[in-house]
């Protein structure tokens, strides 16, 4: 059974019934239970009535009309939960428009699940390749009201994203054990964060974490210049030196390969990542003793860290008011402290990059924090 609640006053122009969809596609994060709540429990007060679908699985479940109607017991007790309780998948973007392996018509199975439950309007949670796919949905007419979750920070048009927070303070915490067993071992350690496109996980966490040496995507290293500042720290005494590299961090010479070339050498290389290649060159130059640390998935694990807790009851509260007001086709996003209504048409399709002359950077370069450029 769907939700039932008695009428809310203060909201006097919402109409009395809603069904929506809920969906959680793409990589998973901490805090995606938790901004579901938000806009549940936005709705729920201040609606006689509410029906919600939840479609496991990301849009495989909205393709397949694999869902189920979800009660007030679904949302109870789920703010501290890790993980989505409806489950996710990876459904790339540029594979939306083609059939699957039966001839289906992926998009036009939407369309017809979002009819065929009579919703008002599906809410989807995601990252960039997520939110591609709803403003699709948008252009072929249906309501749509994106919330942007990625550990990466890089969805364009929002000052953050939930799940950034929390993955850093995981990135953080296993900096911060390396450097005991790095300072006692007078070795080079490199902690290989998540990040293929953008390095904002990387720079927050690197800095936070103490990191002497950054990598990022955004700015191609030269080998010589981590060898460099490698060698000024053992000269000052300091025995020890820490990377916190992303795992798409790429060298100038690579940088400047067509990206076919670039994946043809990806594919031939021996080494796991880029890390283990940063090392085998350092270790080749300096013969330091180089360790690599990779926290890996667990910096999308555990329970939201309290800032995303508060940051995903914010959004989701914002995108109930939207829905309660029949406001549609938004990404809620977070500007300047405020939540805003982002039009998803705009935003679509865009990476938000850390500027390699921005203003983080130039404060990171400043206290001597090298970036290997």
């Amino acid at each position: 059974m769907g939700y039932n609640y008695k009428y809310n006053e203060k909201c006097k122009g919402c109409d009395i019934m809603k069904r929506i969809g809920m969906l959680t596609s793409g990589g998973d994060c901490q805090a995606l239970n938790a901004a579901m709540r938000g806009v549940v429990k936005g709705l729920s007060k201040n609606l006689e009535a509410l029906e919600v679908y939840g479609f496991y699985e990301g849009y495989k479940g909205l393709i397949y009309g694999n869902y189920r109607l979800l009660t007030s017991g679904d949302f109870s007790g789920i703010l501290t939960k890790g993980g989505t309780i409806l489950g996710t998948s990876r459904q790339p973007f540029k594979m939306m428009r083609v059939p699957d392996e039966k001839g289906l018509d992926k998009v036009e199975a939407m369309k017809q699940t979002y009819y065929k439950l009579r919703l008002d309007c599906l809410v989807i949670l995601g990252g960039n390749g997520t939110q591609k796919t709803a403003n699709l949905l948008r252009e072929e007419g249906l309501n749509i009201i994106h919330l942007p979750k990625t550990i990466d920070n890089d969805i364009f048009g929002t000052d953050v994203t939930f799940g950034f927070q929390s993955a850093i303070n995981i990135a953080t915490d296993a900096i911060d054990c390396i450097h005991t067993t790095a300072a006692s071992h007078n070795r080079v350690f490199i902690v290989e964060v998540m990040g293929h496109k953008v390095g904002w996980l990387t720079l927050y966490a690197g800095m936070a974490g103490g990191a002497d040496i950054i990598l990022l995507p955004e700015i191609p290293y030269d080998i010589n210049k981590i060898v460099e500042a490698i060698e000024g720290r053992n000269r000052s005494g300091k025995g020890f030196t820490i990377l916190a590299v992303a795992e798409g961090a790429i060298s100038k010479e690579d940088a400047k390969l067509s990206k076919k070339k670039l994946k043809e050498k990806q594919e031939k290389s021996s080494y796991p990542s880029v890390s283990y290649e940063v090392a085998a060159r350092i270790q080749e130059k300096t013969g330091s003793e180089v360790r690599v640390t990779v926290p890996g998935h667990t910096q999308r694990g555990g329970s939201p860290c309290p800032y995303d807790r508060v940051l995903c009851t914010r959004l989701g509260a914002a995108a109930a008011d939207l829905i309660l007001n029949d406001k549609y086709g938004y990404m809620v996003g977070m500007i300047d402290g405020n939540t805003k209504k982002v039009p998803l048409g705009d935003v679509a399709g865009k990476l938000k990059m850390v500027e390699p002359d921005s203003k983080i950077i130039r404060e990171a370069k400043l206290i001597g924090i090298s970036f290997g450029d």
